[in-house]
This record gives C-alpha cells, sequence and structure tokens, in this order.
C-alpha cells in the first residue's frame, strides 16, 4: 500500500491485504501509521510527526526575526497539511476497533468530496453512522486521531466531533468512505459508510479570530520595537541654569574644541526666558565671548579659500601643461602630413597617423573648451569682487595681499581680452581674403529700390487678378439670373394656360369651388418647388446678426400658425418688435430660404390669398 494520510510521504509495504485481530500490537500499529497517528498504550512509529503537523509558533521568532505572521489557511505553510499529491493513489486498508471494524472503500471509485474548509475548522461532520452506533463505539475509533473536546450525536445517524487541535480534522477526514460494521453482525442497522466533512461552528471561528487578533497583536508589537530600535537617538538633555554651569559654560565657550556644544547650551538657556536682571551681566559675557570666535571663523574662511585658490591655480597650471603637450602632438601630426614625408608612410600607417590625428585634435579642443570655462568663471567672479569689493574691504585679513592678486588677475584678464579682438580681427580679415566684398552704400540702395519696385508690381498684378475674379464670377450669376428668369417667364405662361383649361373645364363639368382650390394649391406648389429649386443654387448665407433674429422670429411665429399667414399679418406682428422694418423686406429674406419657408396659395378668385408657411422640419425629414 502507499499511505498517504497527509500527503506529506509515502511508505512501501505489502499489497496483500490483511485480517487484523485486536490483540495484535503490531497490525493495529501499521493500521494507525498509515492513518498518520498513535494507538494508546502500543509503540510503534509515528507516520507524521506532530512538529510536522502543528508548526510552533513562537511569538519572540517572530519579534526577533521579522517573520510576519502565517495565515493557517494556506496549505503547506500555516496548521493545515498540504494535499496529498494528485498523481500519487491513495490505497487504504482495513482498520480493526474493539467494538467495530473500518472496511476501506474501493481504490477505483473517486474520493469522497468535502465542502470549503472554514478558517479555524476543529469541528467534522460524520454522516452515515450505523443505526445502532452509541457515542462511545464513535469516540473509541476517532479519539485515536486526537483528543476530542465533544461529541454531539443526533437520532438521524450522524454527528459532530469537536477536536482540540486543527491538524486532528484532517486525519478524520481520511476516514471518509469507509464502511463501519459494528462486531461481527450483518444486520443493517449494524453497519453503515461514512462522510467525514468539515462543519462550520461558532466557537471555531471565533478560538480562530482570537489567534488571529494575537498574531496581529504581536505584529505590531514588533513592528514598534523595529521603528524604536531605528529610531536616531535623541539629543543629550541640557542641564537646567546655575551660576555653577554658567561659570563652567563661560570657559567652554572660551575653548575652541567645545565650542559648537556650550552655543547650543547658551541658546537654550536664552530661549527659556533664563536672562533676568540678576543674570544679565553674565549673559553678555557669555554672549560677548560668542562673538569673539566670529574673527576666528572668519579667518578659518579666509585660510579655506586662499587653499581652494591655489589648488585651482595648481589645476589651470596642469591643464595648460596637458593643453601645450596635446597642441605639440597635433603639430606632429600635421607636419608628417605634408608630401616631403606623407608618401614614405603606406596607407595602412597614412590611416593611423589620420585617425589619431582627429582623436588628439578633439581631446585638445576639449581641454581648450575647459581651460576657457575656468578663465570666464574667474573673470565673473573678478566682476562681482569689483562690485563688492567696498563691502568686503573691512573683512579681509591680508587687504595687501589680495589687492595684489586682484590686480594680477585684471591685467591678465585684460590681456585675454586684447588676444581675443586680435583673433576677432584676423578672423575678418580671412573672411575678407577669400572674397567676402563688402556692397557699398549706392548699391545697397539701389538694391532696395528694386526690390520695393517687385514688392508693388507683384501687389498690383494680385489685384488685377482679383478684380478679373470679381468680374467673372459677376459675368455668371448675371447669365444665371437671365436663364432664371426666362425659365420663370416660361412657367408662367405655362401655369396660366393650365389655369385657363382648368377654369374651362371646372365651368363645362361643373365641378365646385374646392376642387378649383385643389388645382390652385397644386399649381402654387410647383411654382414653389421651381422657386426652391432655383433659390438652391443662388441662395447665399445671412448676411448679418439682425436677419438671424428676424429668421428665429418668423419661425417660431409661423410654427405657431400651422395653416400659414399672410406678408400683412407677419409684418404687422414684426412691426410691434421693430417699427422700421418693412413688409417687403420680409418678403425677400423669406424667398431667399425656400427650406425653411414656402408660400402658398389659397382661395379662388377674390378670395385668393398668398400664405407662407414653416416647412424646415419636413426639409429635414426628406434629407
Amino acid at each position: 500500500f502507499l499511505a498517504a494520510a497527509d500527503g506529506l510521504g509515502s511508505i512501501a509495504i505489502d499489497t496483500t491485504q490483511l485480517n487484523m485481530s485486536v490483540t495484535d500490537p503490531t497490525a493495529w500499529a501499521t493500521a494507525m501509521n498509515n492513518l498518520g497517528m498513535v494507538p494508546v498504550g502500543l509503540a510503534g512509529q509515528q507516520l507524521v510527526t506532530d512538529s510536522i503537523c502543528v508548526p510552533g509558533f513562537d511569538p519572540s521568532l517572530s519579534m526577533m526575526t521579522g517573520i510576519t505572521p502565517i495565515n493557517p489557511m494556506i496549505p503547506g505553510m500555516g496548521l493545515v497539511p498540504p494535499p496529498p499529491p494528485t498523481d500519487v493513489p491513495v490505497v487504504k486498508e482495513i482498520i480493526h476497533c474493539k467494538s467495530c471494524t473500518l472496511f476501506p472503500p474501493n481504490p477505483n471509485l473517486p474520493p469522497p468530496s468535502t465542502r470549503e474548509r472554514p478558517p479555524g475548522c476543529k469541528t467534522v461532520f460524520v454522516g452515515g453512522l450505523p443505526e445502532n452506533a452509541t457515542e462511545e463505539i464513535i469516540q473509541e475509533v476517532f479519539e485515536q486521531c486526537g483528543d476530542i473536546t465533544a461529541i454531539r450525536k443526533s437520532k438521524k445517524n450522524f454527528c459532530h466531533i469537536r477536536f482540540a487541535e486543527e491538524f486532528m480534522v484532517d486525519k478524520a477526514i481520511y476516514l471518509s468512505g469507509y464502511r463501519m460494521r459494528l462486531g461481527s453482525s450483518t444486520d443493517k442497522k449494524d453497519s453503515g459508510r461514512l462522510h467525514v466533512d468539515f462543519a462550520q461552528a461558532r466557537d471555531d471561528f471565533y478560538e480562530w479570530e482570537c489567534k488571529q487578533r494575537m498574531l496581529a497583536r504581536e505584529e505590531r508589537h514588533r513592528r514598534k520595537m523595529e521603528e524604536d530600535r531605528l529610531r536616531p537617538p535623541s539629543p543629550p538633555a541640557i542641564m537646567h541654569y546655575s551660576e555653577h554651569e554658567a561659570a563652567l559654560l563661560a570657559e567652554k565657550l572660551k575653548d575652541d574644541s567645545k565650542f559648537s556644544e556650550a552655543i547650543t547650551v547658551l541658546l537654550t538657556w536664552i530661549e527659556r526666558g533664563e536672562v533676568n536682571r540678576r543674570s544679565a551681566n553674565q549673559f553678555y559675557s557669555m554672549v560677548q565671548s560668542a562673538n569673539s570666535h566670529v574673527r576666528r571663523l572668519m579667518n578659518e574662511k579666509a585660510a579655506h579659500e586662499q587653499e581652494m585658490e591655489q589648488a585651482k591655480e595648481s589645476f589651470k597650471n596642469a591643464l595648460t601643461g596637458i593643453l601645450t603637450q596635446f597642441e605639440q602632438i597635433v603639430a606632429v601630426f600635421n607636419a608628417s602630413k605634408k608630401k616631403k614625408a606623407w608618401d614614405h608612410f603606406s596607407k595602412a600607417q597614412q590611416k593611423k597617423i589620420d585617425i589619431w590625428r582627429k582623436h588628439s585634435e578633439k581631446k585638445k579642443n576639449a581641454h581648450s573648451e575647459q581651460l576657457m570655462g575656468i578663465r570666464k568663471k574667474k573673470e565673473m567672479e573678478m566682476s562681482d569682487d569689483d562690485s563688492g569689493e567696498k563691502k568686503s574691504k573691512k573683512l579681509r585679513v591680508d587687504d595687501s595681499a589680495l589687492a595684489a592678486q586682484a590686480y594680477a588677475l585684471k591685467e591678465e584678464n585684460d590681456s585675454l581680452r586684447w588676444q581675443l579682438d586680435a583673433y576677432r580681427n584676423e578672423v575678418e580679415l580671412l573672411k575678407q581674403e577669400k572674397g567676402q566684398l563688402f556692397r557699398t552704400e549706392e548699391s545697397l540702395t539701389k538694391d532696395q529700390q528694386l526690390q520695393f519696385l517687385q514688392q508693388t508690381m507683384q501687389g498690383m498684378q494680385q489685384q488685377l487678378l482679383s478684380i478679373q475674379e470679381e468680374l467673372n464670377n459677376k459675368k455668371s450669376e448675371l447669365e444665371q439670373a437671365k436663364e432664371e428668369q426666362t425659365h420663370t417667364q416660361a412657367m408662367l405662361k405655362v401655369l396660366q394656360e393650365q389655369l385657363k383649361s382648368a377654369k374651362e373645364l371646372a365651368e363645362i363639368n361643373g365641378h365646385d369651388e374646392s376642387q378649383a382650390n385643389e388645382i390652385n394649391v397644386l399649381t402654387v406648389a410647383l411654382v414653389n418647388q421651381d422657386r426652391e429649386k432655383n433659390s438652391e443654387k443662388r441662395s447665399p448665407g445671412l448676411k448679418s446678426e439682425k436677419e438671424a433674429l428676424l429668421i428665429g422670429i418668423i419661425s417660431t411665429f409661423l410654427h405657431v400658425h400651422p395653416f400659414g399667414a399672410n406678408i400683412e399679418y407677419l409684418w404687422s406682428y414684426m412691426q410691434q418688435l421693430d417699427s422700421r422694418i418693412s413688409a417687403n423686406e420680409i418678403e425677400m429674406l423669406l424667398m431667399r430660404l425656400p427650406r425653411m419657408f414656402k408660400q402658398e396659395f389659397t382661395g379662388v378668385g377674390a378670395t385668393l390669398e398668398k400664405r407662407w408657411k414653416f416647412c424646415a422640419f419636413e426639409g429635414i425629414k426628406t434629407v
């Protein structure tokens, strides 16, 4: 068999099933070892030790080593052992007890299912018990898994068992699927198939929560101890003021090595308010001794500045020496490039010399730029020194030496400026030699005049082109207007003829006035359609904000009057808003927008009337 009670190991034993008696200690030990437990009163090696099943949690270890609390529900990490490997088949064997016998399930069947394990589970549900099973028999079977704290048995062949520790639940789950038989009886009431599963109990959950809170407290305590350990030490306590301490402090203030420590004490005493009429003279003497250190500090600063200037000067001298050597190396390369020596070198040697020359020139240029930067910084410092010379004279220790140094730096600065001017003059002369001739004032004025004339000619040409385009546009508009006029005249003639013929037919056939009205409406609709087509071609956009405002008011008015309104009614309404507006202006505006407003004729003869309607929504639907 392969014993895998806790999924942590396997031991190979005989593959034949054995019928073991209760009095045989070796057989009982083998069966219990396969379950991962040691029977009471019997000697045998335990398959899984308690140290593995229940890892001991040492709070001091957690606090000292910085180990974070482990979630006991993570398999393989906390109190729950890891699940058995799926690729290894679990083979169970017969277990004999004093009052009953447990027969293993068929190994070919799938393992019994269990619910999700509740946190801190110590209680199991045991179902499928024999009807004649008593509480003593149940305790006899399951007490080998561990200490049982309570058994709650029901009349319906199931019970709940609560163990002392969580790992004991896993040993009890191992018994799920076993068939239990009381004694040697074959009665149905004396046998049953066990189903062991995790049970959710309030006591288990409460204990688990208490344990988690304890771990959290330990974690907080550990973090606090770590923070206290890493916190920087607090400054030493400052003694209280007394005449004796003040005398000692005055001596310390005179000592250069203890000055920084003594000055902090003096500052604290003054901030605390220790100065009064009685101690004012003593504090004044201490402040005076503190002031005496100002001259010492300034002398130290001047000494450090002098060291820094000397270091800068040495660095500059070393840099100039390096630069001169670079120039000599470049001069050697340039000399070797001349024909007298260059033709005697091979092509590979010439190539190497070119590479070396370029590399050395780059390095020389970089060093020269660095040297120029140092000199520029020096010039800027000199200019700053010149501006603040009057203020700094009082603080200088050796005025004569600094003045001589400043004079030397000024002379060096002047010489560098003169060199720069000479270089600039040389560059200008080289440019003139290469052929960059300067133009005279007359030639410049002529060129300016020519450019001005060219610009004016271009402007005139552009104006002529724009005028020609405008003329062409106006001609095309006139032609379109003429075509539209002829088209409308022809349509009017055709409509007049149709009206005459329709009236004659109406008089002959005796049609009523409603049919005549329909004919008029149809003709007017045709005219409107023709007008809309023509106006779409030539309708310009809105010219001003006033027209947009008028269109909004007219559209609202006509939308409120769905059967339309004549131009006089519309003009009388608009007259109330703007007294200067005319009916002709309103009509022209409506005719310019055929997709928003349409004109219809209603009535016959003397009752014939033109009405305008709002049709913008109809146009949107058709589009």
